[in-house]
């Protein structure tokens, strides 16, 4: 693999938009913490750098900076908003505190052209673009020409065509910038040269050597759960080591109706893999009884799931290694810009291994996939279509999704009113533009007349959001009709709820669960 971005993460919130649109474009890039020593940065060899976004203000005292390095390898730079004004500093610029900020959609004024913009914007064109800026640019370092103005920021995008050093005082990553895709893309391919050549088919052969050269001989255990990720890294696993794999399913009693079945039935008849099924409902709920907080649910959940999946482990014989399905996000969150907006507390079983008692190695395939490509993976396996494009579940499962105290009667209400929501959103076409829809069982009961009776029952909230990355979400706008059709169906069908409602709320860069 010869095409390689690097990516100086300066605690920007839409950092991995970023690697997303350019791993898109087919080129491999990895995100890696602003403050890399030269030592590290010249030994990822390169082909291209970009400096993100961040919160912080060049203007302060000791704020981040890139090490100077990233400005002698003789590569392409692209620094983007934070990013633009930090290489300016580092390279003898100057930037203020602008009594003029830009927040939301804004408009750049192209004043040349150059390589950056070959092919999209000429000299007089007017471009919508997504700013996000206190501070701005007020003198350029020797060798820049200014090659895009907007009102608030005079160098809003900036060249040195020699050194092939870009800045943009916009976010090119994020959808709100029509044409950013397409400008991250003329960076990597026009300016930096490279081929476009990161493909799934190329991943699967290179991860599958990779696994058989760490595990050799070895065992290797993996908890699966059903969900996109630990089922495209069981497939991935089993090409690689066959039957040096054994699987284990816990089933919580906090997963959908029948997904149990579903995943006992796949994994086991079709794919012929080796897997352990455990039936650990009772004790789950029992510990979640009378726990309320959920932090403390998916942590008692977490901890319940790392005992029998170690207890099952040990009745199967033990392992040398241990699977697990973490993807890129995990990565960045754990590596990344410490402290910054992108850091997250990961509370599940799905992140952080088990105990050092277990003695095991960790095997992780797909740490290198965003979860789009790790669908895409899952294509390439062949996996079924109703796998790959399932929407995504938390590991704690139903847990979250009954605020308050949670028992066998909630989950099975809440079951019966989740089936039914998906089942009409699937006869009216809409699962695949929908990212993510279930149903919340409120901790409020109400009282209403059903046919000549008074009932006093649950009332539950329906939430259907898109998202084209997974950080953003927007609430799905259904039709009234449908709307009717789904809260109808529920009141008939499902005893113990006498209201339906919508949660129309819309969620900004950061987890999008409901709880």
């Amino acid at each position: 693999m010869t095409d390689r971005v690097l990516i100086l993460d300066f605690g920007s919130q839409v950092t991995q938009l970023i690697a997303r649109r350019v791993r898109e474009s087919g080129v491999y890039c990895e995100i890696h913490p602003y403050n890399r020593d030269g030592k590290t940065i010249a030994a990822f060899q390169p082909q291209a750098i970009i400096l993100s976004g961040g919160p912080a203000s060049v203007t302060g005292n000791e704020t981040p900076r890139a090490d100077a390095t990233v400005f002698e390898l003789g590569v392409p730079v692209l620094g983007i908003c934070y990013g633009e004004q930090v290489m300016c500093a580092q390279l003898g610029g100057e930037v203020a505190t602008s009594e003029q900020r830009e927040f939301g959609r804004a408009f750049l004024d192209v004043v040349d052209g150059c390589a950056l913009f070959d092919g999209l914007w000429r000299k007089g064109d007017h471009k919508q673009v997504w700013m996000s800026h206190g501070d701005r640019v007020v003198r350029l370092p020797e060798g820049f020409r200014v090659i895009g103005t907007s009102e608030g920021a005079p160098f809003a995008a900036i060249a040195d065509d020699e050194r092939r050093f870009y800045g943009l005082q916009f976010h090119p990553e994020v959808v709100h910038t029509p044409d950013g895709a397409a400008l991250l893309k003329n960076f990597t391919h026009r300016v930096a040269g490279c081929k476009g050549e990161w493909t799934m088919h190329a991943f699967r052969e290179r991860a599958v050597a990779a696994i058989r050269e760490q595990v050799g001989k070895g065992r290797v255990i993996l908890g699966l759960s059903g969900g996109i990720d630990s089922s495209v890294a069981a497939l991935l696993l089993h090409e690689a080591v066959g039957e040096q794999l054994t699987c284990v399913f816990v089933d919580t009693g906090l997963l959908r109706e029948d997904e149990a079945d579903e995943v006992v039935s796949l994994f086991t008849r079709h794919y012929n893999l080796s897997l352990v099924h455990r039936n650990a409902a009772d004790l789950f709920l029992k510990k979640l009884d009378g726990v309320t907080d959920p932090e403390q649910k998916r942590k008692i959940i977490g901890a319940t799931f790392i005992d029998v999946f170690e207890e099952e482990a040990t009745k199967a014989g033990g392992a040398d290694f241990l699977a697990q399905g973490t993807l890129y996000p995990d990565v960045i969150e754990s590596v990344s810009f410490a402290g910054g907006p992108s850091a997250t507390i990961k509370s599940h079983h799905n992140v952080g291994g088990l105990p050092e008692r277990m003695r095991m190695q960790l095997v992780e395939p797909l740490r290198e996939l965003f979860k789009d490509e790790v669908r895409e993976l899952g294509r390439e396996l062949g996996l079924p279509e109703e796998f790959v494009r399932r929407h995504p579940f938390p590991g704690p499962g139903l847990a979250i999704r009954v605020p308050g105290e949670i028992s066998a009667e909630k989950l099975a209400i809440l079951r019966k009113a989740d089936r039914i929501f998906l089942d009409e959103i699937h006869k009216a076409g809409l699962y695949d533009a929908i990212w993510q829809a279930f149903v919340v069982l409120l901790p409020v009961r109400t009282v209403g007349v059903m046919g000549d009776e008074r009932s006093y029952d649950y009332v539950c909230a329906l939430r259907a959001v898109t998202s084209t990355d997974g950080m953003t979400a927007d609430y799905f706008s259904f039709e009234h009709e449908f709307m009717g059709r789904v809260a109808n169906r529920i009141i008939n069908e499902v005893r113990g709820i006498n209201r339906v409602v919508y949660d129309v709320t819309s969620k900004p860069p950061g987890t999008i669960e409901w709880e």
